[in-house]
């Protein structure tokens, strides 16, 4: 468990098939790594994946009790059949979020790349980078879905104001 005074964030990249998780602490202004990883489903019934979905995240809130979650805002210019399945999945982490009684935050692309590299357009390879920097680490966690989901965390961890 963080130190009271601290923060705790679970940040999630929403997917159906693979969904990143990276959970860190903020005490003071130092960031550490709880975990990382991904929630993957097996293909088949969209209902079958969407409840591994909510399973999963539900799990991750109990064994980890984060005091924030955050999310990207999703953005998809192309394929809108991709993009109905990640919002679906979204749904489902917010109704666990929902459900836990957590605070949530969204975060958009470019304030998670501000956060994590001081630039809003920086490349994904920047941002892993900066990741590992910032976590003590000696290469960004893998799969990218994790690393993601991690720069989540860290961009809400550093935009939430300190308690008390």
């Amino acid at each position: 468990m963080p130190d009271p005074a601290g923060l705790r964030v679970l940040g999630i990249d929403p997917g159906y098939g693979r969904l990143g998780y990276g959970v860190v602490d903020r005490i003071g202004s130092r960031l550490c790594l709880v975990d990382a990883g991904v929630v993957e489903t097996s293909p088949g019934p969209m209902p079958e994946r969407l409840r591994c979905v909510y399973a999963g995240v539900a799990d991750l809130m109990a064994r980890h009790r984060p005091g924030l979650v955050g999310t990207e805002r999703l953005f998809f210019a192309k394929n809108q059949t991709t993009v109905m399945g990640v919002a679906q999945a979204l749904g489902c982490v917010l109704l666990a979020v929902g459900e836990a009684g957590l605070p949530w935050v969204e975060t958009t692309p470019p304030e998670v790349k501000r956060a994590v590299t001081g630039q809003g357009n920086a490349e994904k390879r920047q941002v892993q980078f900066m990741v590992a920097r910032l976590l003590g680490l000696a290469e960004a966690p893998k799969p990218d879905d994790a690393a993601d989901a991690l720069a989540v965390a860290i961009a809400v961890a550093l935009a939430t104001p300190p308690r008390g």
